[in-house]
């Protein structure tokens, strides 16, 4: 089961072999039932059930989620759009990153740290729609400096995080 190490930081989990399968199993279909886990993995059921529960107090897992197809839902284009915020303006960038993570089309946001301050992707029917956003949401924003858009082709889920 994961156990606190004081190697790096107080609340760092260190996972075993068990817990990073586990993990993997996880993330490639979050819907498996514990059964079929503990009998790819050879151990009993309950230990299944208690390691997954260990995991999520823990905080390692932190939900459960799922994954949508933007083309489904009619969201065909997909866009990165690059932030800086204005100098001046560094004290909006809570408040900016508030309203901006909940506009429609925006699927995640990023804090950076370097060049850029923020990185969103965005899920929209076109480029219509990607122009319009940045004209409402970032270029109309006073502490927006500037921005750089770039066009998703393809996004591939990552590997598994263990």
């Amino acid at each position: 089961m994961p156990v606190t190490t004081n190697d790096v930081r107080p609340d760092t989990v260190q996972l075993d072999d068990i817990d990073k399968k586990l993990l993997r199993m996880l993330g490639e279909n979050a819907r498996r039932t514990n059964n079929s886990m503990a009998t790819e993995l050879g151990i009993a059921p309950s230990t299944c059930l208690a390691r997954v529960n260990s995991l999520r107090e823990s905080g390692v897992i932190r939900r459960f989620t799922l994954d949508v197809d933007p083309e489904r839902i009619g969201r065909s284009l997909q866009a990165l759009i690059f932030v800086r915020i204005r100098p001046g303006a560094r004290h909006t960038m809570s408040t900016f990153s508030e309203e901006i993570r909940v506009q429609q089309g925006v699927t995640q946001l990023f804090f950076l740290g370097g060049t850029d301050d923020f990185v969103l992707h965005l899920a929209v029917r076109d480029s219509n729609d990607v122009r319009q956003f940045v004209l409402d949401h970032l270029s109309a924003n006073p502490a927006v400096a500037s921005t750089q858009t770039s066009l998703v082709f393809d996004h591939l889920p990552g590997g598994p995080w263990v």
